[in-house]
């Protein structure tokens, strides 16, 4: 039965359509001195995941949980709600850093987000989770070899997916403008992403983890025996956690800590929901196996069905904010709306009167090669995970186990991986960064209007194993 969705915002907010309703009450502020074995800085699918692998392998840990502003309050609650099993942003970029690894990869990202599929049912976390796949579309006849030789390629690699004609795509979702389809019916479930993280904290603190919410860390600091974690609440109010161990989960908001900033750019993306459709809406616009849906394009839309059947249209403007910027201040971005409401009516012309009361932006973690990155620093002290491009729904999971790992498991087979142990090329430092983020941009525009072929800049990247291609 499809829930209720939350009332129509105040047209000048930039509010997640998932963050708009349903928020419980409040965790407390930390103010004065505390103590931990692992202290989690960031309560986004990250930290919360790490927190609860923490604890199905060791439930005697005294494990903390800090969050600057609420559960999901980042990327967590603003994305798209597509959680999908790829850990290396999709098989193409997995073949291409990472050729011997990439199988061993393709089965753990399947099994991961079985294990989330699991974790949900067997814990009563109600985030409208439609085991629905994802269908991937064309919109130029170059697409249609490539599109075949993917297939063949996932079939290869143990995935099932399915080939779809310029006909057969056109009848699942109906606009003029597909070429081809391929279906992946088995590596992606969509779901409620603010519904998820708020179970995800709702198990981790009756498993024993403790929530502090509306206090944010100002530095971390090594001492004896573990790491001083300072932090001030939303009154100012002072306070620190004494740990063992600290595990940074802020992703895209992880340039407060110096060492991390060469890793990762957080880059903007912006979306649209809106009003729910009619069922002469619906019927107009077919897509009656609800999968989630992307465009195969270097700048490209993804579009999926809510639980009552509005339509989120997000994606193809990435805007990067220069010295790693990210706020409040970049939630609203008119001029993107405007251009996702128009690339909207030119896919759907039947549906061109749909209202969009919810729009918002948020910032995605990337680096350089477009999959996570993981590491320790401080003495090993401090682990860190980050860099999902986009991907984090799922993928946070599989990278808290091996934070989890490190702390907890060393030998664990999986720290080996070179995927685990490589570092991404570093991003420069400003004004090169903002110099280079933004050609890259250019670059990646002009191949997709120039039939796919990339110029002299994107081929001296792939040269040098940097994966930018969407």
């Amino acid at each position: 039965m499809p829930s209720a969705g939350p009332a129509t915002p105040d047209p000048a907010a930039a509010l997640s359509y998932w963050l708009a309703s349903g928020e419980p009450a409040p965790a407390p502020a930390l103010t004065g001195a505390a103590t931990a074995d692992v202290a989690v800085i960031g309560a986004g699918f990250t930290g919360l995941w790490v927190a609860l692998r923490l604890l199905e392998t060791d439930p005697a840990l005294r494990v903390t949980i800090v969050e600057m502003e609420r559960v999901g309050f980042g990327a967590t609650g603003r994305n798209g709600g597509f959680c999908q099993a790829s850990l290396t942003h999709g098989l193409e970029n997995g073949l291409r850093h990472y050729p011997d690894e990439v199988d061993l990869l393709q089965r753990e990202g399947m099994a991961n987000l079985r294990a989330i599929v699991d974790f949900v049912r067997v814990n009563r976390i109600e985030c409208e989770l439609e085991e629905t796949g994802e269908l991937t579309l064309a919109d130029h006849p170059r697409q249609i070899d490539e599109f075949r030789e993917q297939v063949e390629r996932a079939t290869a690699h143990g995935e099932r997916a399915i080939f779809l004609d310029g006909e057969a795509a056109r009848s699942e979702v109906h606009s003029p403008r597909w070429t081809a389809g391929a279906w992946h019916p088995d590596s992606c479930v969509m779901l409620n992403p603010a519904r998820l993280a708020r179970g995800l904290a709702r198990v981790a603190r009756e498993w024993g983890a403790v929530l502090y919410e509306g206090t944010r860390v100002t530095g971390l600091e090594r001492v004896a025996g573990g790491v001083r974690v300072r932090t001030v609440a939303g009154d100012g109010t002072p306070g620190e956690i004494r740990a063992r161990h600290v595990v940074v989960a802020t992703s895209a908001y992880s340039g407060w800590l110096p060492r991390l900033q060469p890793l990762f750019v957080p880059v903007y993306d912006y979306a649209l929901v809106s009003e729910p459709l009619t069922p002469k809406q619906r019927e107009a616009i077919g897509w009656r196996n609800r999968q989630g849906l992307a465009e195969a394009n270097n700048q490209f839309h993804y579009f999926r069905l809510t639980a009552d059947d509005r339509v989120l249209w997000g994606g193809y403007d990435a805007v990067y904010h220069p010295h790693n910027g990210v706020g409040p201040a970049y939630d609203r971005r008119p001029a993107t709306f405007e251009k996702l409401g128009a690339n909207w009516r030119r896919t759907f012309p039947q549906l061109a009167d749909v209202r969009w009361p919810f729009r918002w932006g948020g910032a995605i973690d990337t680096t350089t090669r477009f999959t996570m990155t993981l590491g320790r620093t401080m003495g090993g002290r401090v682990t860190y995970a980050l860099g999902y491009t986009g991907l984090g729904v799922g993928a946070a999971r599989w990278a808290a186990g091996i934070v989890r790992d490190f702390i907890l498991r060393p030998d664990s087979e999986l720290l080996r991986l070179r995927f685990v142990r490589s570092r991404p090329f570093p991003f420069p430092p400003e004004p090169l960064r903002s110099i280079a983020v933004e050609a890259v941009r250019a670059e990646l525009a002009r191949a997709d209007a120039n039939d796919g072929r990339r110029g002299p800049l994107l081929r001296t990247l792939d040269a040098l194993g940097i994966g930018f291609d969407s």
